[in-house]
């Protein structure tokens, strides 16, 4: 093969062999060098299957063909894309760069991709034109790992064997590699940044966790889209779920209920591909209905040590500079469109998280009112062969699932490093709307997207150029490229937040108007007051002269506790709108009346107020769950005097402003 290659042919020379590229030139702007179908582990088949990935030993005299992308680990099919070759000989790695650029020390991107860690490919993301509409040169990396139960097999027979989360172990020999080789394509390793969305999301935010005090992480930067680590549930190894999935597993693989434990792995390593992939096909598929998706990441006590969002408040997770965000429409490609049924909503959540209270289950059907039972309700459906509640059911699911964990890495992230929150609002069909990964062919300047329209030229652009400068620069604004006019991202705060929203009123796909392509925007889906500096703002507003100008008569007119709460959604209505201290006004109105004698009354109203109001984030919203949950019976009836009612009821919201932090 040596002697047949051309000098125009793009050669690296690595320890593990001297891997033959390739131009490519097809509907790029600019040429770019690629390397396809490297190994990075050995082929973990045979007695490597389930087993920890193991290095490519050093072979510098091999010749490796790296002209084409190699097979995908074995998985579901595509949601949306073209059936992929597949194999368990997957672990293979692809390197782009821009032909022109061979310049060393150039930053570099590692993209994991998605796929729920149970489909999806490197394919995926069409990094090469990525790289080629870039204004500024890097080097980019895409992987295959292991997914399905080949990668995320948890039980506690798995962790007696040493393979849970083999996938993420698989990502890490990545990094390690990196580091290792990205030298020989001019890359830096010492600027990495890590870039995934979905499932490869929820990995970068698992490997963000992954601290160990005086370890150097691999990677310098992330690029965390629609997902976070604490997306959807993260449980232990041995949860129930888990260990009924691999019993599930293990039945449709053929093992029988008298094999030793210890010779349970042994006999999976012996069975045909197929075999293994079929059972792991079943398994999925028996519990995908209820979105309680079938091999996942869990806390192994190694990778994941403990639940995320104590990571993130422990504050022992790899400081590194992030951008983050979420499509307006993350559920629309998982829930049932045809959900029609008030009861179906309830259902869902009960059965996705069953060890939600029925008071939790009462509290996510309040925070989105059923269209059913109110006409002005945001999620009524107005499209043609949907069902009444989908669109309450994919708001939900897409905030559960993506948009509040984004928000949330936003919020705990950024006291510490640079965050740069971004929302996709880009509309692509009349069902799913901005739907989840949406996003992924603009930021690679997908040539069938580029070549829609300008505006849909200027979007993805935009959007690549802010991805690709933040790569380069650690900065979204630094490299403007072809639209120096761009608004400028600043970084999240959590006093005063902000959002880059893309393609904002963008409908063109679906024959309307083209939006506007990137606005910097106050984040009307922020959770405001959400930390403790919020509840103590909310104490300061308790004052005798915010009660005594209460709108108490406005309730002395009202019969039924419905009217009363129908009010107070036209009252927080307004409150949302006037500012200042309206929602408490219309709060504190509540401590006056003499039909509240108990302060669960109290903790419900709260929560209802500020449920209502789209606020769910705000500290009162904690003071009410802490009113229900650790203050006992108060006597009511002192509201009734006048000069006793302003300091009990401070006095009540002090204790659970001390309950509550």
């Amino acid at each position: 093969m040596g002697s047949q290659i051309s000098p125009d042919t793009p050669t690296i020379a690595l320890p593990q062999g001297k891997l033959v590229g390739v131009k490519l030139n097809d509907s790029l702007p600019q040429p770019v060098d690629g390397w396809m179908g490297v190994p990075y582990a050995l082929p973990p088949t045979g007695d490597l299957r389930f087993r920890l990935p193991v290095k490519v030993p050093a072979s510098p005299d091999k010749v490796i063909d790296a002209s084409e992308y190699g097979p995908a680990a074995p998985g579901k099919a595509l949601l949306v894309g073209p059936s992929l070759e597949q194999s368990e000989d997957c672990l293979t790695a692809n390197i782009f760069r821009k032909s022109a650029d061979k310049h060393e020390k150039l930053p570099v991107a590692l993209y994991i991709h998605g796929g729920a860690f149970n489909r999806g490919s490197a394919h995926m993301h069409k990094t090469a034109s990525m790289v080629a509409n870039a204004p500024e040169a890097f080097v980019a990396v895409t992987f295959q790992y292991r997914i399905g139960a080949l990668g995320f097999l948890p039980s506690s027979l798995s962790a007696k064997e040493g393979v849970l989360n083999l996938g993420l172990k698989d990502q890490i020999l990545m990094m390690e590699w990196v580091q290792e080789n990205i030298a020989a394509f001019g890359g830096d390793p010492s600027n990495v940044t890590l870039f995934g969305l979905s499932a490869g999301a929820h990995s970068i935010g698992h490997h963000i966790m992954h601290y160990k005090e005086g370890v150097t992480p691999l990677f310098h930067k992330a690029i965390i889209e629609s997902g976070a680590p604490t997306s959807r549930a993260v449980r232990p190894y041995n949860a129930p779920i888990h260990e009924a999935q691999f019993k599930d597993f293990l039945h449709a693989v053929g093992v029988t209920e008298n094999l030793p434990e210890n010779e349970i792995f042994p006999y999976l390593r012996q069975q045909p591909e197929k075999v293994i992939t079929d059972a792991q096909t079943a398994t999925f598929d028996k519990y995908n209905p209820s979105l309680r998706w079938a091999f996942q990441p869990v806390i192994d006590g190694e990778v994941i040590t403990r639940p995320p969002l104590e990571t993130w408040k422990s504050g022992k997770w790899h400081k590194v500079p992030i951008m983050t965000g979420f499509t307006t429409n993350e559920g629309s490609l998982y829930v049932n469109k045809q959900m029609s049924e008030s009861s179906q909503f309830r259902h869902f959540w009960a059965e996705l998280l069953p060890l939600l209270t029925s008071e939790d289950l009462d509290t996510i059907e309040e925070l989105y009112r059923d269209p059913a039972e109110f006409e002005d309700s945001e999620y009524k459906e107005t499209r043609k062969d949907m069902g009444s509640q989908y669109k309450r059911i994919e708001a939900a699911y897409a905030h559960y699932a993506y948009v509040a964990p984004a928000r949330q890495t936003a919020e705990l992230a950024s006291p510490s490093v640079p965050v740069y929150l971004y929302h996709w609002a880009a509309v692509s069909t009349v069902n799913n709307g901005a739907q989840h990964a949406d996003n992924m062919r603009y930021e690679v300047c997908d040539p069938k997207v580029v070549a829609v329209s300008e505006t849909q030229k200027d979007l993805a652009k935009t959007l690549n150029h802010y991805v690709t400068s933040f790569i380069t620069r650690c900065d979204p604004n630094a490299v403007p490229g072809e639209y120096p006019q761009r608004p400028k991202w600043e970084a999240y705060d959590p006093k005063s937040p902000k959002v880059l929203r893309f393609g904002e009123g963008n409908e063109e796909l679906i024959g309307g108007d083209p939006g506007k392509t990137a606005v910097f925007t106050d984040d009307d889906w922020a959770q405001s007051g959400s930390n403790t500096d919020n509840i103590q703002e909310d104490l300061k507003k308790f004052s005798a002269e915010n009660i005594n100008t209460c709108i108490q008569p406005v309730y002395a007119a009202l019969q039924t506790e419905k009217e009363i709460l129908k009010d107070l959604r036209r009252l927080c209505a307004a409150a949302e709108e006037a500012g200042d201290n309206a929602l408490e006004d219309v709060i504190e109105s509540r401590f006056l009346r003499k039909e509240t004698h108990h302060v669960k009354d109290l903790g419900d109203l709260l929560q209802q107020c500020v449920c209502i109001s789209k606020q769910a984030g705000h500290g009162l919203y904690y003071l009410g769950k802490e009113l229900r949950a650790n203050i006992g019976v108060v006597p009511w009836a002192s509201f009734n005097d006048p000069d006793k009612s302003d300091e009990l009821l401070r006095g009540v919201v002090k204790n659970c402003y001390e309950a509550a932090v």
